[in-house]
């Protein structure tokens, strides 16, 4: 029987063989011992995160998808993530590694079966293989997470790959975006997540944003001008934050007797590249930063607009290059690299109004606090995103080095508290636009 679907079945295979790919490197990277050690509370330890990437997938396209027998019932709550903290999980009865292994193969080859046999359309969870693509979403992201789990643990380097590339041309100032109307989120993105969904109209006042990130280099006249004891300069919360934990420069930076800063970056000790965009810094840092520079975190909707708005054709796009999908030469991602490339590394990953590095990198955080588009509907579950709707949390845009391309768009949004500084997170600045200039 002809399959109209084999295009994207074989698209989703890829995809999924990445990922698992990619979540094998990171977890056969180290012993089992270091498997089931908490490097952090902050963290899992890896062997659940592996786990845990199983039994989604197993909830998700074996069971509810497939319609199949559970693989392994007895283990769903131990792979909760809403039932138990993850500075609680090393007391769990988890998986051993060989178990977790074995488990996530099985399910694996399950999931395939799934994939031989579904239609790919009829109802949402399979239309266009939105289920897949989910699950593809999701253990890249605990792919991810895992990354930074590397980069917190103590030891000889394990990872290892080829430095990013070098500037291409030189990349700074700002750029003004003109004031009006453009579509946010989308409806039409096959794989897109509930949060992102639906496409609607914002009208966003002119203002400028810078054409780069904030660079180490930059950050550090920061920290020379006594930028983390200056108290005008941090909010209320900041600055109760910055001395309850005693913050004086980005996490894993440190500073030698003659004044040079040296970083810590999965293993190895090495001096911090001035012309990197700066990462490991909270919403409270990148916030005070901006104050001293004279300028705010851009707004979400400031974030996408310059970030798919065509001043051409006046519609968004899905990427700042347009509609086709990340190539290497766009932007650094799939932890194709460990570090952010220096600024101007990416020319042709620019926005037509000329705005760098809003995809891959380092995620940017933005003053916005996460909250539900209007017309929101959760899909297909609350726990994925509408839980964490209000004050308590902050977007971050455009992803990182560490995020794979099938997790990320010009309409994804990510989330976390603003004292957080373990994920790959930076910013950019923006400013307010008199009328006079805007035109």
């Amino acid at each position: 029987m002809s399959d109209d679907h084999s295009a994207l079945r074989s698209t989703i295979a890829s995809v999924l063989d990445r990922a698992r790919a990619r979540t094998l490197a990171l977890t056969d990277a180290v012993g089992d011992d270091e498997l089931c050690t908490q490097h952090s509370p902050l963290m899992s330890p890896l062997v659940w995160d592996l786990a845990h990437i199983g039994n989604q997938e197993e909830l998700w396209l074996v069971r509810d998808l497939g319609g199949r027998e559970p693989v392994r019932n007895d283990i769903d709550d131990l792979y909760d993530a809403f039932q138990h903290p993850r500075a609680s999980r090393p007391q769990l009865p988890l998986l051993s590694p060989a178990e977790a292994r074995a488990y996530t193969q099985t399910v694996r080859d399950k999931a395939f079966d799934v994939l031989d046999r579904d239609p790919l359309s009829g109802p949402r969870l399979s239309a266009n293989g939105f289920a897949f693509g989910m699950i593809a979403q999701h253990e890249q992201q605990h792919d991810e997470t895992m990354l930074a789990t590397h980069q917190l643990r103590r030891g000889a380097p394990v990872l290892h790959a080829p430095a990013p590339p070098p500037s291409a041309r030189r990349v700074s100032g700002e750029v003004v975006i003109p004031g009006g109307l453009f579509e946010m989120g989308t409806s039409t993105d096959a794989w897109a997540l509930d949060n992102e969904r639906p496409a609607h109209f914002v009208d966003v006042a002119a203002f400028a944003i810078d054409r780069a990130p904030v660079t180490n280099d930059q950050y550090m006249a920061f920290i020379d001008d006594d930028g983390y004891a200056r108290q005008e300069l941090w909010s209320r919360e900041g600055w109760a934050h910055r001395n309850a934990s005693m913050l004086s420069a980005p996490l894993f930076w440190r500073r030698d007797s003659d004044g040079s800063w040296w970083r810590r970056r999965f293993g190895l000790i090495e001096p911090v590249p001035a012309a990197e965009p700066v990462v490991h810094v909270s919403f409270h840092e990148a916030e005070a930063f901006a104050r001293w520079a004279g300028k705010r975190l851009p707004t979400e909707s400031e974030w996408e607009k310059a970030a798919r708005w065509d001043p051409a054709s006046g519609r968004s796009r899905r990427y700042p290059w347009g509609d086709e999908e990340p190539a290497a030469h766009h932007a650094n991602l799939g932890q194709r690299h460990l570090q952010p490339a220096p600024v101007g590394a990416y020319p042709a990953g620019a926005s037509p109004l000329g705005v760098h590095h809003l995809i891959g990198d380092m995620w940017e955080w933005t003053s916005s606090h996460f909250r539900g588009y209007p017309g929101f509907a959760h899909f297909p579950y609350a726990e994925y995103s509408e839980v964490f709707f209000g004050a308590a949390h902050r977007v971050l845009r455009g992803g990182s080095f560490g995020t794979d391309a099938v997790a990320i768009r010009g309409t994804f949004r990510n989330w976390d508290y603003p004292i957080r500084r373990q994920i790959f997170a930076g910013f950019r600045l923006a400013r307010d636009v008199p009328a006079e200039e805007a035109t």
